[in-house]
């Protein structure tokens, strides 16, 4: 598929009006060189030109390490990297997103391997949004879309069947195939209570400002931890008796580039999504 097609249609279905993303480029001065201007612009769409032409794609949640050596691995040329993130993530070590390191983005130019990144505008609620793609596996009932966040509308609100905390987070482990975090600050009973559901760094106090003005008292979203960016959240969530739960930023948003997968596939590209390892530290 000729590589610029493809980039026109992904901006077409998935960048709308009034969405905007950060300023990702002053993250990643070593990258500047390599970076498309419509990316140092905008922080969305395409971030590396490497290709004209595309006959596979990856798609990825994060730039990391293990990601990127996977692909190169394959010895494919001409192909596509769509990443929901343009870096990769750790906040233990690196205080949260920080950029693929030069040798990697140097060696998938070698290769005529592009990069496209859909962050807010993955988040905003559809299809194959993070926040429908994982609300679906968690077989919550959306009844809304919730949550603004640069013009994305970034979570959804809905109802479970399970009638007990203790059973939603057992049930969420199970579905993320790892450990996730319960901070009960509300009650054990969940029945007939509205959920909602905010993937990734979803734990902000304008989420919770929007839960509170709803009476929501569950979110389920990804990083959790407690620390100096997330103490305020925490205390909200105290006060106002909210139930928080957290799968870590890459377990949570990992279905929607999952999900993608079928979007290139109708297009008649051979798609692999590549797995990447969930950063408990996040919990």
């Amino acid at each position: 598929m000729i590589a610029y097609e493809l980039y026109s249609k992904l901006n077409n279905d998935f960048i709308k009006a009034g969405i905007t993303d950060l300023n990702w480029a002053a993250r990643m001065p070593n990258l500047d060189k390599y970076l498309s201007n419509g990316f140092k612009q905008t922080g969305m769409g395409l971030m590396c030109d490497f290709t004209h032409s595309i006959e596979k794609v990856y798609t990825t949640v994060f730039l990391s390490d293990k990601v990127l050596s996977k692909i190169l691995s394959d010895n494919v040329t001409n192909a596509l990297i769509f990443s929901h993130h343009p870096t990769n993530w750790d906040i233990k070590n690196h205080n949260g997103n920080y950029a693929a390191t030069e040798d990697y983005i140097i060696k998938l130019r070698e290769k005529n391997i592009s990069i496209y990144i859909l962050h807010h505008p993955l988040d905003n609620y559809g299809y194959y949004s993070t926040c429908k793609t994982l609300a679906d596996k968690l077989k919550i009932n959306i009844e809304k879309p919730g949550f603004l966040y640069f013009g994305a509308i970034c979570g959804v609100i809905g109802t479970t069947d399970f009638k007990n905390i203790n059973e939603l987070h057992e049930f969420f482990s199970e579905t993320l195939k790892h450990k996730t975090s319960l901070y009960q600050y509300g009650q054990e009973n969940i029945q007939d209570e509205k959920i909602a559901v905010c993937p990734g760094g979803g734990n902000a106090p304008f989420v919770l400002n929007e839960m509170l003005n709803n009476n929501i008292r569950i979110l389920i979203t990804g990083v959790t931890l407690v620390n100096e960016y997330s103490e305020k959240s925490h205390k909200l969530e105290k006060e106002n008796h909210i139930n928080l739960l957290g799968g870590t930023h890459y377990s949570t948003e990992k279905f929607a580039p999952m999900e993608m997968c079928q979007y290139f596939n109708k297009l008649g590209l051979l798609t692999e999504f590549i797995e990447d390892e969930p950063n408990l530290y996040d919990l």
